[in-house]
C-alpha cells in the first residue's frame, strides 16, 4: 500500500493493532494466572486463609511429611493459624508471630478463630464506638469469629459475646467482610 503523505504506513498500524491487542491478551492471562496462583492446588481454597488448630499439640515441621524434622509445636487448642502454601496432605502454617511449619491437614479445622491483640479490648453490644460495654478480653485470649463487617467483628469468648475492631484482632484480613 502507499504512503499517505507525513503518516504511517497501513501496514505498521496493522501491526501496532495487533501488538496492542497481544499485550492485552498477555496482561491478562498473567492476571488470571495470578488470580490461579492465589488458590490452592491441593483444595482450590484461598491461599493465605486463616484456619484454627484442632488439638492441643501440633507439630510443625520443614518439610510436607512425617520425616522431616519438627522445627516447632503449637499447644494451644484453637489457635488461629495462616494457612501459606500446600502440598498433599500438608499445609504450611504461621502464627500472628510468623512461626510455624508444615502440618498434616488432619490437624487443622476450619472453624475460625481469632487472637486479641490488645489488653482488655471491649467487647461491645453493637458495632460502633458509642455502643454499651458488655465485657472486655485479655490480650492473648483466643475467641471464636462471627460476622465482620469492614471495621468490626463479632466474637465470642468465654461465654461472652460482643463486637470488636478487627485492629484489635489477629486472624482476620483488614478487608475481610463475613455473613
Amino acid at each position: 500500500m502507499g504512503r499517505q503523505a507525513g503518516g504511517p504506513r497501513v501496514g505498521h498500524i496493522s501491526n501496532l493493532i495487533l501488538g496492542a491487542i497481544l499485550a492485552v491478551l498477555l496482561t491478562a492471562t498473567g492476571l488470571l494466572a495470578a488470580q490461579q496462583a492465589d488458590l490452592g492446588p491441593v483444595t482450590n481454597l484461598p491461599i493465605p486463609r486463616y484456619v484454627s488448630l484442632k488439638s492441643s499439640e501440633c507439630n510443625a515441621r520443614r518439610g510436607p511429611s512425617l520425616t522431616h524434622r519438627i522445627d516447632w509445636v503449637f499447644t494451644r487448642r484453637a489457635m488461629p493459624l495462616q494457612v501459606t502454601a500446600e502440598h498433599g496432605h500438608w499445609r504450611l502454617v504461621r502464627d500472628k508471630d510468623g512461626v510455624g511449619g508444615w502440618v498434616h491437614y488432619s490437624l487443622l479445622s476450619g472453624v475460625r478463630t481469632v487472637l486479641i491483640e490488645q489488653d482488655m479490648v471491649e467487647m461491645l453490644g453493637q458495632p460502633y464506638a458509642e455502643a454499651p460495654v458488655v465485657a472486655q478480653a485479655e490480650a492473648g485470649v483466643v475467641a471464636r469469629l462471627g460476622e465482620c463487617t469492614l471495621d468490626w467483628c463479632r466474637i465470642t469468648a468465654g461465654g461472652e459475646r460482643g463486637w470488636v475492631q478487627k485492629t484489635a484482632l489477629w486472624g482476620v484480613d483488614a478487608d475481610e467482610v463475613r455473613p
